[in-house]
This record gives C-alpha cells, structure tokens and sequence, in this order.
C-alpha cells in the first residue's frame, strides 16, 4: 500500500485557491474602430462573438463604435479586434460634451468626434491640454462679472 499512497499523493488536485485563476469584473469596453459597410460590421462583430466571458456585443457603424460587455479583459478584446479585423482600433476616445466643463477649448475639440462628444481630457497625451479643458478663477469672475442677476456688475450699453 504504501506505493498506492505515494502515487494518490503525486495525482492530487491542490483544494487551495492558487491554482485557480480569478474571474475578470463585468466590464463595458468601447472600442472605436472605421467600419464603412455591412460586412465590416459583421466582421468586427464576429471577432469579438465567440470571446469566453462575452456577453453582449454592440455595433454602431454610424458612429464607428463597438461596444462589448461581459467578464473580459479590456486590452484582450483591443487586440483580438486588432487581429481577428486587420482593422485599426482604439479604445473609445471620446465622452458626452456635457461633462467637460469647457467643451470647445484647444484641446478638447474635436472636428472628427461624432455629434454631442468631445475628446476625454483625462486621456489626453498633453497634460497641458488638459488643464485648459478645466475653469480657471479668472474665467469665472470674467463671465460673472456681467452677469444680470449681479446688481454690482458692469452693464454695457
């Protein structure tokens, strides 16, 4: 018996949890990617379909954006659009005008975002940029300065 014992012990599956690899958090990954007809569309979709973890997935052509939802790894699902498409991919650059408090500075504009997005200020690679997105104490007193509802401010007539 002893050799049985020896063997049962090297076939032993470890009940601790280090072996197991963790499962990723539900994530949304927005990806913009230049789709032009139907087939690039299903083609993108496609790449992405048969992912283990995915869930959802989302195709918007008119704003040339993929939206996949499910346990994965963003970067994992950047480069399988990469690769699987041929395509050039990025993750999603842009975020609803309404949160930037200055919408139209130098940096944060964009010609080539789609209606209602600007660039996000916080992935920008110019940190300097990105302080000019946000109100400085100046901008605000000049823009309060005449303003109706200060009865001390200049009126201009």
């Amino acid at each position: 018996m002893g050799c049985l014992d020896r063997a049962s012990e090297l076939c032993h599956w470890p009940h601790d949890s280090t072996g197991l690899k963790k499962r990723a958090p539900l994530e949304t990954v927005e990806i913009k990617v230049k789709m032009d007809c139907e087939g690039c569309e299903t083609k993108v979709r496609n790449s992405v379909t048969g992912m283990k973890g995915v869930i959802q997935v989302e195709v918007d052509r008119k704003l040339q954006k993929l939206t996949v939802t499910g346990y994965v790894d963003p970067d994992e699902v950047l480069h399988r659009v990469r690769y699987r498409t041929g395509k050039k991919a990025e993750f999603w650059p842009y975020v609803p005008a309404e949160v930037v408090p200055h919408p139209y500075s130098p940096g944060v504009y964009d010609k080539r975002a789609p209606p209602g997005y600007v660039r996000n200020p916080l992935q920008l690679e110019d940190p300097q940029a990105s302080s000019i997105a946000s109100a400085s104490s100046f901008e605000v007193k000049t823009t309060t300065a005449f303003s109706d509802d200060n009865p001390n401010a200049c009126v201009i007539m």
